[in-house]
């Protein structure tokens, strides 16, 4: 008699030592077991780990912003193996799955994703969990090898264009350190020289002239991003130099 049959049997008046000493307990726990070992449990977890990985070494690879996020690469193996065990208990269980759907239906996520590909690694690690604690397996493999080709491929042809950043650098005019006349064209014809040495290409943004220096805001593409700016760092009258990635790099 299994547990849901003693369940029935009694109209439901179990007590704690019905199931702990009867058999209710023993049925349980081989209900349990009859679904899903734990060797299996382990085995998803492992090849989810893997999977998680496997993506996280493609997005470090594929990244092509300023300031990388160890913490979203962490981010996307952990759904990867979170996202495996859930689909593992659901199975073909449709009530249980109803509710995780309700459940999962009132997780509000405040966190801004600022790149639209992003979301993509964050589907592809879900993906993955979906697959393995479905045991699709070779799916799975199919899908995580593909794919990372894939990104790898696009990330080497089509994004090997130079990145578009814009440059903010802060430099002092003549009349605050009393330079003399010819100072203020020096620095920035040294500017000049250097964007032509180390951007692609580049383009004026803006200036702004004010008593305590200037701001010149340059549109650079360039494939070494910390180079251009020790180097400007480096000319005698420039105070600061910034680095900012563009808003329409993702689409370079």
């Amino acid at each position: 008699m299994n547990a849901f049959a003693l369940l029935t049997a009694t109209n439901g008046n179990l007590t704690f030592n019905d199931v702990v000493h009867g058999s209710t307990f023993a049925d349980w726990f081989a209900s349990q077991l009859s679904n899903f070992t734990p060797l299996n449990v382990v085995i998803a977890l492992v090849e989810a780990l893997i999977a998680g990985v496997i993506i996280s070494l493609v997005y470090k690879k594929t990244y092509r912003g300023v300031l990388y996020s160890p913490s979203f690469s962490l981010t996307l193996i952990l759904l990867c193996l979170v996202t495996t065990p859930v689909v593992m208990a659901i199975g073909s269980n449709v009530a249980l799955s109803m509710g995780m759907v309700g459940a999962l239906s009132i997780v509000r996520f405040r966190t801004a994703v600022k790149d639209p590909l992003d979301t993509a690694y964050m589907f592809w690690s879900i993906t993955m969990g979906i697959l393995i604690g479905s045991n699709a397996h070779i799916i799975a493999i199919a899908a995580v090898i593909g794919i990372s080709v894939i990104m790898l491929a696009l990330s080497y042809f089509k994004f090997r264009n130079p990145n578009a950043y814009l440059l903010v650098l802060h430099y002092t005019n003549e009349s605050s350190n009393g330079y003399d006349n010819e100072r203020m064209p020096n620095v920035e014809n040294e500017i000049e020289s250097e964007l032509k040495r180390g951007a692609r290409t580049y383009r004026l943004r803006s200036k702004t002239v004010t008593r305590g220096g200037t701001e010149m805001t340059v549109e650079v593409r360039l494939d070494h991003r910390a180079d251009i700016v020790s180097n400007m760092l480096n000319i005698s009258g420039v105070v600061d130099a910034t680095l900012v990635a563009c808003q329409t790099e993702t689409g370079a």
